[in-house]
């Protein structure tokens, strides 16, 4: 059995989330499928298969997190014949359990990793910059799979963005660490496979723990040295493990009270959180998964005892147990519950930093745009001729970047001490687009030297990038001011966020067929658009934003004007 660790992926990406697997265990796999999808916190990375095989076992699961250099998922490799190269060789003795997770891999370490049964493990690489875990979204294997390189094998999530991990070579799944929806560790292994044939793998003994849920891969080693007794850890009384079986009172589990070599109770992250929600502490709960891993069917049971038995721990006043029964049943009216994982968790980071450090002020603006919606429509022969979608965004976009000239202020950013401004050389302008994977904000790279079929070529590429979450980093890295286009979606008026450390952004509504007085004073009909301005208050004020807003407006009310402008 080969294991398949999971390589670099991007440069500081130490761990991904499983987006989608393209294979189940038991499948065959040949070299190059496509194995499973995984997410950084930029792109959607699709890993392949190394080479012919079948898939023994995925171990991460969708949704769940997977780390560079651990295994992704395990394989037996194939001849040209189907047989699997590993039959009839002798196998080595198994190792202990504890000792075969207690050693993390070193970063940069091989991306693969021999097990003792002639497996290798997939080691997470880094798929992201500072990324050090992912979510496990979808397994495209399964365990007896057969895979082959560059296969796409499992879908990861990190906080920007799903990653496809793919095969290093041919081989068979023989294990997923990693179950669809847990988090896998960057360097961690991600499951294990059986190569075909011979492999450049770096052997080795040393393995990470598969569900460590911190950035020091914390080992996990049982504790088996003496019987529970009737006094859960912690001191909880009121028996939920039972003192000569050793098993879960309500779920008849064995259970281990031990914690990893760091002093961590290993759980999953979901687990956790449940364990936040109601109060508790990870510790005082019994473990009945591998080395006193405490399961959710473990807090579960615990809360189910907790009714019927009075808890107190270590400290507790009496009067704090209200707070606990309190936070309890504060959840009833809870229907459901998911991980804020990927890109939406990175969102969110974004926008909180982005209102408590930038103080907001924001400004509106009509703007005629019939003019340029005839001129568009006249334009649209010669882009379909490129096969390009034209819409108004291109001709927003280079207006912006020609209105930059009169107030440069717009394209500069305050440096991190906020001692200096930073001017900009390139015009860098990112779109929000609502992709699969969440809100992303790509942008396009210097656009004051782009025709207006230039832009229009790279809008329509990166919208069907991020739309199915397969934005690249230098996509979303750079940008000096942002569009976003609430109108897409019917919206009028929008108060937007700045996205940090950018100096403004722009929210665009839908254009209305209105009546307006022309020069003459009669009604007429004109399509209007409104956009509403949000500036960093330190950089900019209203004037410089009214000015540069007025620019701006010209070239889109008198499209034609932009020729005047070009270089």
């Amino acid at each position: 059995m080969t294991e398949f660790k999971l390589p670099d992926i991007g440069e500081g990406i130490v761990e991904c989330e499983v987006i989608e697997w393209k294979v189940a265990e038991g499948d065959t796999i040949v070299e190059d499928q496509p194995v499973v999808e995984v997410m950084t916190d930029k792109a959607l990375v699709e890993i392949t298969a190394p080479t012919d095989g079948r898939v023994t076992q995925l171990h991460v699961a969708k949704g769940e997190m997977a780390r560079v250099h651990a295994t992704l998922f395990s394989y037996d490799a194939l001849d040209g014949e189907g047989e699997s190269t590993t039959a009839g060789k002798s196998q080595e003795p198994a190792e202990d359990s504890a000792a075969r997770w207690e050693t993390p891999l070193e970063h940069g370490s091989s991306q693969v990793a021999k097990t003792s049964a002639g497996a290798v493990d997939f080691i997470l690489p880094d798929i992201g910059e500072g990324i050090v875990e992912c979510e496990v979204v979808e397994w495209h294997v399964a365990v007896g799979d057969r895979i082959s390189e560059d296969q796409h094998l499992v879908d990861v999530m990190t906080d920007k963005a799903m990653v496809e991990i793919t095969a290093p070579e041919d081989g068979e799944v023989s294990a997923l660490y990693v179950a669809k929806g847990e988090m896998a560790r960057v360097h961690a292994p991600l499951f294990a496979y059986r190569a075909e044939g011979s492999h450049s793998a770096v052997e080795t003994t040393e393995k990470q723990e598969r569900f460590a849920p911190s950035a020091a891969m914390d080992s996990v080693v049982a504790s088996g040295s003496h019987a529970p007794d009737s006094r859960m850890p912690g001191g909880v009384e009121g028996a939920g493990v039972n003192a000569t079986t050793g098993k879960n009172a309500t779920t008849g589990k064995n259970v281990t009270t031990g914690k990893g070599a760091h002093g961590r109770t290993p759980a999953s992250p979901a687990v956790r959180r449940l364990v936040r929600e109601h109060g508790l502490k990870l510790e005082v709960v019994p473990g009945s998964g591998r080395m006193g891993r405490v399961l959710k069917e473990d807090v579960l049971a615990y809360l189910a005892q907790a009714e019927n038995t009075e808890i107190r721990h270590p400290g507790e006043r009496p009067s704090d147990r209200a707070v606990v029964q309190s936070s309890a049943t504060g959840s009833e009216n809870i229907s459901h519950t998911e991980p804020m994982r990927g890109i939406r968790a990175a969102m969110a980071r974004q926008m909180v930093a982005s209102v408590s450090t930038i103080p907001h002020f924001h400004y509106g603006e009509e703007i005629d745009v019939t003019e340029l919606l005839a001129l568009r429509q006249r334009l649209k022969p010669q882009a379909e001729l490129r096969q390009l979608r034209l819409t108004l965004m291109p001709f927003f976009m280079k207006a912006m970047a020609l209105a930059v000239r009169a107030e440069p202020i717009l394209n500069a950013r305050l440096s991190e001490d906020a001692s200096e401004i930073q001017y900009l050389a390139r015009c860098n302008i990112g779109m929000a687009v609502d992709g699969k994977a969440g809100l992303m904000v790509p942008n396009i790279k210097g656009v004051e030297g782009l025709s207006v079929l230039d832009i229009a070529a790279e809008v329509q590429r990166l919208t069907e990038a991020a739309r199915e979450g397969r934005v690249s980093q230098e996509d979303l890295k750079g940008g000096t001011i942002s569009i976003s286009n609430i109108g897409a979606m019917g919206g009028t008026y929008a108060a937007p966020i700045i996205n940090a450390p950018e100096a403004a952004i722009v929210a665009i509504g839908k254009s209305q067929w209105l009546p307006r007085f022309d020069e003459h004073g009669e009604v007429t009909r004109r399509a209007i658009m409104t956009v509403t301005w949000a500036g960093d208050h330190r950089l900019i004020d209203g004037g410089t934003i009214a000015r540069f807003c007025n620019v701006w407006k010209g070239f889109l009310e008198s499209p034609e004007t932009m020729l005047l402008h070009l270089s």
